[in-house]
């Protein structure tokens, strides 16, 4: 793909540095980012066991110059640009990474970088992200050595994003969002063309709980069940009726959302079992809803067992807050992504819609204003269907070098006042 000519820089951004100069820099270093993200998708690793991954991004960085400090658990790390001059307390401009891996088999066979685990791919594009967050450390590197970076910066290389409720809470319990006063994160999207990026002031992403409601009573035999706790009948009604009962005692503008993945109980035809379960998720658009959800299923979860006279615990296991992008920070990132690729008549910036899944960069919000772009990854006129979390998720990889760009230009780039 031919990157389209630069645009003039908008009204909001003053560029600190000529187009052309940033973007020979990001290509230098593309076929270097190509292979490593094809590496990690040959090697993928779960959740908070990414240790080849973090060995990986520390020889790199360290190679560069850089000092990043790998986070208490062993996996993910941190790692700080600062130029030299920096007065002290000025605030950190962040960028991340998520760096796990999914527990599914990939289902490429023609590439020659598909898994060489079984049960194991990245199917959801952290080897991408973590690519371009490893290529705007590299190229930063070099422009504070060269006195062009003048701000600081930290780079995020998380793990276990796909785990609730996250390893985001890892690097903010390890100190990772300290001194930061804003931070920016992509996300692969295959329903976007590469050359593009996707914004959405206010909630992109959903928050997303995991429930499991356990049911208890003496059994007996089917021929009594009223001399017993019928424990079928009670997980069937719990599971056809509290969706219902939690949408109408909540503000139905808050988009909550419960949904069963899983029941159990029982063995015989003939017995009434002791034990029953009852599993799924709580998704949410909005923080209010997210914060009186558990609070209000317990209430409803009580009454209706005592109608049927079982014993009950909820096990509320909190996931993530939906991701809510800061409207000042969504403007950076369409002023910088439409000064360094667009032109008249392109389309490089396009609106998108709020999602259900759930995403824990949302943690990183809690303290400090930023927002999250959904990244093009899908060749142009490419009408294969590669969704998120499937085993032919595959990507576009000119999107690296897009997304390196595209951060490079937030840290370099001035606002004006």
């Amino acid at each position: 793909m031919n990157r389209p000519e630069p645009a003039q820089p908008g009204a909001t951004l003053a560029t600190a540095r000529p187009v052309a100069e940033l973007r020979a820099r990001v290509r230098g270093l593309e076929s270097e980012l190509i292979a490593f993200r094809r590496d990690l998708h040959r090697h993928p690793e779960l959740g908070r066991q990414e240790f080849r991954t973090t060995g990986l991004l520390r020889d790199r960085l360290v190679a560069a110059g850089l000092n990043p400090r790998v986070l208490p658990g062993g996996t993910g790390l941190i790692v700080d640009v600062v130029p030299a001059g920096t007065a002290p307390g000025a605030e950190f401009l962040a960028f991340r990474a998520d760096i796990d891996a999914l527990p599914i088999d990939d289902a490429k066979t023609e590439v020659p970088y598909r898994s060489t685990v079984p049960g194991r791919a990245h199917a959801c594009g952290h080897d991408v992200h973590t690519a371009v967050v490893l290529g705007t450390a590299l190229v930063l590197a070099e422009a504070a050595c060269g006195g062009e970076l003048r701000r600081p910066v930290r780079l995020v290389f998380q793990p276990a994003e796909e785990v609730m409720p996250g390893g985001a809470l890892d690097v903010v319990k390890a100190g990772g969002m300290d001194g930061v006063g804003r931070i920016f994160a992509v996300h692969c999207d295959p329903k976007v063309e590469v050359g593009r990026i996707a914004l959405r002031t206010g909630a992109i992403t959903s928050a997303c709980d995991r429930l499991v409601l356990h049911l208890d009573g003496p059994g007996g035999h089917t021929a009594r069940p009223h001399l017993t706790t019928d424990l079928v009948t009670a997980i069937a009604r719990m599971a056809a009726d509290l969706p219902g009962a939690l949408a109408r005692r909540m503000d139905p503008r808050w988009g909550v959302s419960l949904v069963w993945g899983r029941i159990a109980s029982g063995s015989a035809a003939n017995v009434i079992p002791q034990h029953a379960e009852l599993e799924g998720t709580v998704r949410c658009l909005e923080l209010d809803g997210w914060r009186e959800a558990p609070d209000l299923l317990h209430e409803l979860i009580a009454k209706l067992a005592e109608t049927y006279r079982a014993k009950w615990t909820l096990d509320y296991h909190r996931g993530v807050p939906p991701v809510v992008n800061e409207a000042v920070s969504v403007a950076m990132l369409e002023a910088a992504m439409t000064g360094r690729f667009g032109q008249a008549g392109a389309q490089v910036v396009e609106s998108t819609e709020q999602s259900l899944g759930g995403e824990d960069f949302s943690w990183y919000l809690e303290h400090a204003p930023g927002a999250l772009a959904r990244l093009g990854v899908r060749a142009p006129g490419d009408s294969t269907v590669r969704d998120l979390h499937q085993g032919r998720f595959d990507v576009d990889e000119r999107a690296i070098g897009i997304g390196v760009e595209l951060f490079a230009a937030l840290a370099l780039d001035e606002p004006q006042a």
